[in-house]
């Protein structure tokens, strides 16, 4: 008999509400990816420790403590205590997707290719607001008569 397999219902925003900018990258943290993949949060380092030839630093990179201490504060959500002893793993828009083939689960390539796309989203956005500024100033710059003081 075939395997049933259960529909994931997750809404973008979910994800996106997600997503930090981290030493200048779009990154998801651990602890959030292991929910969205339903793994704990250890089992999922695990299987990135075993396989850290596929997570170079551009992939992924640990969070020193100031970072983490600034995440933590900037979200209302994290519980003092509630917290794993060692600091968070941070993914970018790469290691999210190599996840998928670490972790092998159904759930976890679904959820992996959902993250990418909001990921590059998130990314696409950005650039367009800053090829918009770039064109404003550019404009300011060639005439500056247009400024009304």
């Amino acid at each position: 008999m075939a395997k049933q397999v259960k529909a994931i219902v997750v809404a973008d925003e979910v994800i996106m509400n997600k997503i930090y900018f981290i030493r200048g990258q779009n990154v998801m943290i651990d602890r959030d990816l292991a929910e969205l993949y339903g793994v704990e949060t250890r089992r999922l380092k695990e299987q990135v420790n075993r396989n850290t030839s596929r997570f170079p630093s551009h992939f992924m990179f640990e969070l020193t403590k100031e970072e983490n201490e600034n995440l933590r504060s900037q979200n209302a959500t994290f519980k003092q205590g509630a917290f794993s002893k060692y600091l968070p793993y941070a993914f970018t828009e790469h290691g999210v997707l190599m996840l998928s083939n670490v972790l092998k689960s159904g759930r976890a390539i679904e959820m992996s290719i959902k993250n990418h796309r909001c990921i590059s989203s998130i990314s696409t956005c950005i650039f367009a607001a800053l090829q918009s500024l770039y064109f404003i100033f550019k404009a300011l710059f060639l005439h500056p008569y247009l400024i009304d003081i």
